[in-house]
């Protein structure tokens, strides 16, 4: 595994403690494989973090990458929302994250994804 990318969708169906992500996150912790969780992703979904355990954890394990919407991806992010015609700042961060990690994206919406990058690998929840 080498690791995967989750947007929002993919926050939160671990959040509900969905089973396939749970399984999905289990197999990469045991290979060691690196989760990138994009900070704009994040702050679509915390809401009470006191109350969001399975979250907190995931962002505090040494294998996650929580990465921050940065002057260089604010710019690649505004030239990939350009090129896309669409406006999902979010979306376009975890487009962003995922191509220079290589990794799929966990989500629970191909299709605004796939508007911003039809040859990104996505895992559908």
């Amino acid at each position: 595994m080498t690791g995967v990318t989750l947007d929002a969708g993919g926050l939160i169906a671990l959040d509900r403690d969905d089973r396939r992500m749970i399984a999905l996150l289990a197999r990469a912790h045991e290979t060691g494989a690196p989760v990138t969780v994009p900070t704009s992703a994040l702050a679509q979904v915390i809401r009470r973090p006191e109350r969001q355990v399975r979250l907190a954890r995931l962002i505090r394990q040494p294998t996650t990458a929580v990465v921050a919407l940065d002057r260089v991806d604010a710019t690649s992010v505004g030239r990939l929302l350009a090129a896309s015609k669409t406006s999902d700042i979010a979306d376009a961060h975890v487009v962003i994250c995922a191509r220079r990690a290589s990794q799929p994206v966990v989500t629970s919406d191909p299709g605004d994804l796939s508007r911003l990058d039809t040859a990104l690998p996505l895992i559908v929840l």
